[in-house]
């Protein structure tokens, strides 16, 4: 049990901790030949050319004394020059921080004004000290543990209940109302984007005289003859894409070995091993092998990207499908194509550089089969990882240290030793079993075979919330009062069981105030080091970098990484609405976390982290629900709390709480979310207006032709035949004969052949 001074030590050691890493990173960004890492935005954006200081280093002194001045700077950018820098997305998520702040910093000193001294003012601890194996400490005085059995205190309880429930539905209102007028004025003021007239359109059915280009273009004529422009079928390169990956990976050791050589005064060749990890094996010279492989691969790509283009089997059962106004691209996207509506489905297309290219040649009909078979998969990783983890942190104790390594006994009793234990090893422990875990659940996204980045992470930010809800937060707080339960049962009669429970859920909170200090300050102190990116730059702009084309790829900073920031967050919303009316001692821990993050992830927004996709702030509405989840959770346990506190008169009246905060949030989904899920027609005719009117001899036809051209066919990978296949694969789309034998609903005549279908007659009454 963590005692007040454990938390001090801990607290002072993750200050200290994080204070050294701002000093760090304030002598990083300073030196020049750092300046591509902290700098990297603005040298893509190309903005910036050259560091503000010339030389290898900057001697500067003045320089160093203001090591803190990227705080206030970070702060001075407005917001709206800010969505034009860096994108709606990035905005409305360090709104998220700021919405923690709204939040937490009223209740924090409302808990600390009206509980923290109803807490204070009572000696329940003192005698629950008596019974065994219950322990407490000056933490647990400031809970709801101090409050005896049949208190009429616990009306103030009830009372702060509705009160941190009022506040916090009123600023998820604001928020939400806010946030959708910004998606709307960000989408009506946005340029131009293909994704604006452009649908994906799904499971195609087969037709035995017409391939699937010939039957989109025909059916769009059909069913959209007055809106639709063109198409582009979606083919199966993923094996092709393998193969230009392979190839600029040898083409980079290539690279590697010719630049040693050219800097290697003696003229030795170098040479490199064939064997398992170039530890073993023969012997050959590594240029003339690298170079050959190279020629090796590039003959197989130039055969491939033929066999995509000819073969119909590489060909999808799918297509992206642009329009020539953004409101009939809305009425498509938004509506049934057929009676069968599991055919020609429809949806908005991510815009281009969102597009996971790889999902798309995923058939449509197993989708289902992947993702019921992954939902199982997620069941069982979930369940069994508290396995581990309550192994492991059973180990980082001072108790699972005595029994593990009794010889240690004489250094852990030390107070100092002790308390860094007790206050911080358990919650570095936890953060380390964390490590893996997004990328696992990134892939497991990513075998489900959505077609969007920001769904892939949307999808994975949503598992690691209901992770984090398990195995952070059920593991420790609930399976932990089990455990104490049981030791009672065992020690106990049965009238003192719950009271066990009652004292064992709110001294669960000096654990989280651990948790929180090493991943909430420590750990974003150190994101703002930058320390992975900026060692792969290094090494790169040492062995492989040419041309500037290659060093932008050395600086790729990559982007905010919603999948593991967004999760992150939603538990520190969930514990401080969890823990505020049962221990406000945990709040001004959130609330340093809230702060300091808002201001690191600014810094890095402004300066680094480059977003590569813009969902214009699609992911709010599950940011939304999930802190209305935290809400209910925490209304449910404070509702078990008092229970367990034989307060049962006084719970029937938390009841109302988790009704009126389900029906607040129906409320928001039915009046706010249509903003995120649906284009408003209105919009999209005032947009397609006033282009018009701005631009009467706009080819959009050309702006679009390949917007949706799968990558690997746009070049930039060093064949000069590039040209020639995306000729090639335009001609798919341009040149449709008709073939169709079959009596179907075509009444149109092809845009090439001028032939009307067989049908075209039927539906004119000419024949019967």
């Amino acid at each position: 049990m963590a005692t007040l001074k454990d938390i001090g030590v801990a607290a002072g050691i993750n200050i200290v901790t994080a204070f050294i890493f701002f000093i760090i990173f304030a002598v990083l960004r300073l030196q020049p030949f750092n300046d591509r890492v902290y700098f990297s935005k603005w040298y893509l954006k190309g903005l910036r050319s050259s560091p503000a200081s010339g030389g290898f280093l900057n001697l500067d002194v003045r320089a160093y004394l203001k090591f803190l001045h990227w705080m206030p700077e970070a702060l001075k950018m407005p917001e709206r020059e800010l969505i034009d820098h860096a994108g709606l997305d990035s905005v409305v998520y360090l709104r998220i921080y700021l919405l923690g702040l709204k939040i937490f910093a009223p209740i924090a000193i409302l808990a600390w004004a009206v509980l923290v001294p109803v807490h204070w003012t009572n000696h329940t601890l003192e005698l629950a000290k008596q019974l065994k194996n219950v322990t407490a400490s000056d933490i647990d005085k400031l809970s709801v543990s101090n409050i005896p059995l049949y208190s009429k205190r616990f009306a103030t309880h009830i009372v702060m209940a509705y009160a941190f429930t009022i506040w916090t539905c009123y600023m998820l209102m604001k928020e939400y109302e806010i946030i959708a007028n910004m998606r709307l004025q960000f989408v009506a003021s946005e340029a131009r984007r293909p994704d604006q007239f452009t649908v994906l359109v799904r499971n195609v059915p087969p037709d035995p005289d017409e391939t699937v280009s010939e039957l989109v273009e025909h059916f769009f004529l059909v069913n959209h003859p007055d809106h639709y422009l063109t198409h582009q079928v979606v083919c199966n390169a993923n094996k092709l894409a393998d193969l230009v990956d392979k190839r600029k990976k040898l083409q980079n050791w290539l690279d590697y070995y010719q630049l040693k050589y050219s800097r290697n005064n003696s003229q030795i060749r170098p040479m490199v091993k064939l064997g398992c990890l170039g530890l073993c094996g023969q012997k050959v010279d590594a240029i003339e092998h690298y170079m050959a492989e190279v020629d090796k691969t590039s003959k197989e790509i130039a055969e491939e990207r033929e066999n995509v283009v000819k073969d119909q089997k590489s060909i999808m059962p799918a297509s992206f499908v642009s329009f020539k106004t953004r409101s009939a691209a809305a009425v498509c996207a938004q509506t049934t194509q057929t009676r069968n509506p599991t055919e020609w489905l429809t949806e908005w297309a991510p815009e281009p550089r969102d597009v996971f290219w790889p999902n798309l040649a995923v058939p449509y009909v197993s989708l289902t089969i992947r993702r019921l078979a992954m939902s199982v998969a997620f069941f069982f990783l979930t369940f069994f990882f508290i396995i581990p983890i309550a192994f492991v942190q059973s180990l980082a104790t001072i108790e699972g240290i005595e029994k593990v390594a009794p010889f240690l006994s004489v250094i852990i009793e030390h107070g100092f030793v002790k308390s860094v234990i007790t206050g911080l090893l358990s919650g570095l422990v936890l953060k380390l079993f964390l490590i893996f875990l997004p990328s696992i659940l990134m892939t497991m996204s990513k075998f489900e075979g959505f077609t969007a980045i920001s769904l892939l992470e949307r999808r994975s930010a949503s598992r690691y919330y209901i992770f984090n809800f398990v195995n952070v937060f059920l593991a420790n707080v609930i399976a932990g009062a089990a455990f104490e339960q049981l030791n009672s049962f065992l020690n106990q009669s049965p009238n003192q069981i719950p009271q066990t429970i009652g004292v064992a859920i709110p001294m669960k909170a000096t654990f989280f105030i651990t948790y929180i200090m090493v991943d909430g300050w420590a750990g974003i102190a150190g994101e703002i080091l930058m320390l992975k990116p900026l060692i792969i730059y290094h090494l790169k702009n040492a062995f492989l970098v040419k041309t500037e084309k290659d060093r932008e790829e050395a600086m790729d900073p990559g982007s905010i990484g919603f999948n593991t920031g967004e999760p992150q967050i939603q538990l520190y919303f969930l514990l401080g609405l969890v823990y505020a009316p049962v221990t406000p001692m945990l709040l001004p821990f959130i609330l340093v976390f809230f702060a300091l993050a808002y201001i690191v992830y600014r810094h890095q927004i402004i300066n680094v982290y480059n977003q590569e996709y813009e969902s214009a702030a699609a992911f709010w509405p599950d940011v939304h629900g999930r802190i209305i989840t935290a809400l209910v959770i925490s209304q449910l346990l404070l509702m078990g709390l008092l229970v367990t506190k034989r307060a049962a008169l006084a719970a029937p009246f938390i009841i109302a709480l988790p009704v009126i905060t389900i029906g607040f949030h129906r409320f928001c989904k039915g009046r706010y979310e249509p903003a995120f899920v649906r284009y408003p027609l209105q919009e999209a005719m005032m947009k397609d207006t006033l282009e018009r009117a701005k631009e009467p001899n706009l080819n959009l036809k050309g702006y679009l032709q390949e917007a949706y051209i799968h990558p690997v066919f746009k070049g930039g990978d060093g064949d000069d035949d590039d040209d020639s296949v995306l000729g090639k694969l335009e001609g798919e789309v341009i040149i449709v004969p008709t073939k169709r034998q079959s009596r179907r609903n075509t009444p149109a005549p092809s845009r090439i052949s001028g032939e009307s279908s067989p049908s075209l007659a039927v539906i004119n009454g000419k024949e019967v």
